[in-house]
């Protein structure tokens, strides 16, 4: 007891009052071999609560079935054991296989002196809680007294916890119990709530305060993780054994967080939320996830903090059966469209079309939007960790992963061009039929299959640069889609080439009547307007010289030439090859009204604000 450790000259650091809060980050080793080394091996500090408020909640929690193993011989773990006095007053109780673990060596070597005789079964290991080099399975309890909140820091990696409470997770035998002693404070709530959401019995407990005592005045709680055998989400039970109502914001905080749990936790249990993270399937929310299981749907986010570039939406399908064998075990299909993904979530009969399509076992349907704006390859290696997790079966080659490419959902592609510019970089063009064209798309040349002619840059290749309507229409034959099978260290993208009985047939042309990017609609709907207005304040005949920066494929000069007869367009294009794709592939036509500076655009604007300033001196 503290009582007797005082009486033969130790002394109890009370915590809030010794806590190196100066040397500003709790999970600096040197900063806490310095706060040990500073105190000596007689002293004990407690964080939140002493033994005689934590002895009987600890007891009645590590008392196991009948048929585990008895106290003496439970294996149980305390990380960031630093200098408290825990451990010690397990081992009196008849708990007699305990290891403590902390990344302190000075505070592990007091630790050590001071039991080397009283209690020599005691194990003392220097070891980082992040990275404990235990075998999985092996622990029947863990005892964390304030090590997560440490490491749950604000200023602090949030990556540590997580990381932290996935290695306590992997140690915990089946039945197994994560015992956490805590401020409760929302972030290292809202982390322990949904790690611990699937296939754990969750219990939350008030920590009874001694009545003079010297600990933090916040309240502890007790945060009880149970490992189930069976992956169910129960509900968590909170046991106030006092009053709460003298604690103010710190306990109404921990209500409100609890019933918001709560409530998702009822929504996964009656199957109302369909939406789940990678670690929810891993904990088996959707059972196995290892496991083929034909005819299973999933709707899923992947991403991480701190560990991936991006967040992604995403579709798991496990095929059902089908008359011949499926080509490959698991594909994964890329959709650059939100609208396109969203019309094959698993309420939707396509999604099962397109993965029979696909003759894949599993199909793993990916989302990308404008906010993934790098090249694929890129977007490759920030999502494959995740996508290798889902991989059904064990350790499935890399090269066994066929990934697929499904461009906005078209359903006919033909690549017409493609040139390598020293300023631009990779320039394409490509000819696609959509399965769902835009509904805008003028009566006259209205058809299932308008042809879309497409212009992509390679530093944005996921993302049309200018899309225009072309006048012809091709036969509705089949082009499959870019696929390449995936070999980690050495990314490289196959596209089809389909022959020209699979392309366009007779002359195309662009129809400069038609725009499909929003931006480019609004930007002629200012200049109609202006032009109405330029009727009454200029003079008949004068044209509006209008300067566009960026040619692209010439889409918006060539309308507004069309739709504003009255202004006179310049536009700037530092590059070339630019002009040139414009010109052969979406009919771009210079003219007296019409004309393009192939300068840089900083320059030609300075030159023109000082022959505008001339002007205006001598007039």
């Amino acid at each position: 007891m503290a009582e007797n450790g005082e009486q033969r000259g130790e002394k109890c650091v009370r915590i809030e009052k010794e806590l190196p809060i100066a040397f500003g980050n709790f999970t600096n080793q040197e900063n806490w071999d310095f706060f040990y080394a500073a105190r000596g091996a007689g002293n004990f500090s407690e964080w939140y609560a002493d033994w005689p408020q934590l002895r009987t909640l600890l007891r009645n929690h590590l008392s196991f079935p009948p048929s585990a193993p008895p106290p003496e011989e439970l294996s149980i773990l305390v990380p960031a054991c630093g200098n408290s006095r825990l451990s010690e007053h397990l081992y009196d109780d008849g708990f007699r296989n305990i290891t403590n673990v902390d990344f302190s060596r000075e505070v592990i070597s007091a630790m050590m002196k001071r039991n080397l005789r009283e209690r020599p079964g005691m194990r003392w290991r220097v070891m980082d809680m992040t990275d404990m080099q235990f075998a999985s399975g092996t622990v029947d309890a863990i005892i964390d007294k304030g090590g997560l909140d440490a490491l749950m820091e604000p200023n602090i990696d949030p990556r540590l916890g997580t990381i932290y409470l996935s290695e306590a997770k992997r140690l915990l035998k089946a039945g197994g119990k994560y015992i956490c002693l805590t401020a409760a404070q929302s972030h290292v709530l809202g982390l322990l709530f949904r790690k611990f959401r699937f296939g754990w019995k969750v219990n939350l407990y008030a920590v009874a305060q001694e009545p003079s005592s010297g600990t933090t005045k916040q309240r502890a709680f007790m945060f009880i993780a149970e490992k189930y055998i069976l992956t169910v989400v129960s509900q968590i039970s909170f046991m106030d054994e006092c009053s709460v109502e003298s604690h103010g914001n710190q306990v109404r905080e921990l209500f409100e967080a609890l019933e918001r749990e709560n409530t998702v936790r009822a929504e996964y249990s009656n199957g109302t939320d369909t939406w789940h993270s990678l670690n929810d399937l891993n904990q088996g929310v959707q059972g196995n996830i290892g496991v083929l299981e034909p005819g299973r749907a999933v709707n899923l986010f992947l991403g991480e903090t701190g560990v991936s570039r991006f967040f992604y939406s995403g579709l798991l399908l496990d095929g059902r059966p089908l008359p011949i064998p499926f080509s490959h075990q698991y594909g994964v299909l890329f959709v650059y469209s939100m609208q396109t993904f969203h019309g094959l979530l698993t309420s939707s009969p396509r999604s099962w079309a397109l993965a029979i399509c696909h003759k894949a076992a599993r199909l793993l349907i990916v989302v990308l939007d404008a906010n993934h704006n790098v090249l694929a390859n890129d977007i490759e290696s920030d999502i494959f960790r995740f996508i290798k997790q889902l991989a059904p079966g064990d350790n499935i080659e890399e090269d066994k992963i066929v990934i697929t490419y499904a461009d906005e959902g078209y359903k006919q592609k033909k690549n017409l061009y493609k040139v390598t510019s020293t300023l631009t970089g990779p320039i394409a063009i490509d000819d696609v039929i959509y399965f769902d064209p835009p509904g805008d798309i003028p009566t006259p040349g209205k058809s299932k299959d308008s042809i879309f002619r497409r212009l992509r840059f390679g530093r944005t290749e996921a993302f049309a640069r200018s899309e225009a309507l072309l006048s012809t229409q091709v036969e509705n034959k089949k082009v499959p889609a870019a696929s390449r099978t995936l070999k980690k260290g050495k990314p490289r993208m196959f596209e089809s080439q389909p022959s020209d009985s699979q392309a366009s047939s007779g002359d195309t042309k662009v129809d400069h009547k038609y725009l499909s990017s929003g931006l480019y609609k609004g930007l002629l709907s200012g200049l109609l307007l202006f032009s109405v207005h330029s009727k009454r304040t200029i003079p008949a005949g004068r044209l509006v010289k209008t300067v566009i920066i960026g040619l692209g494929a010439g889409l918006l000069p060539m309308s507004l030439r069309n739709y504003v007869p009255t202004l006179k367009i310049e536009c700037v294009e530092l590059d070339l090859v630019v002009l040139n794709v414009a010109k052969e592939y979406f009919s771009f036509e210079e003219d007296d009204s019409l004309k393009v500076h192939i300068t840089d655009a900083m320059k030609f604007v300075k030159e023109r604000a000082g022959k505008i300033a001339t002007t205006s001196c001598c007039n």
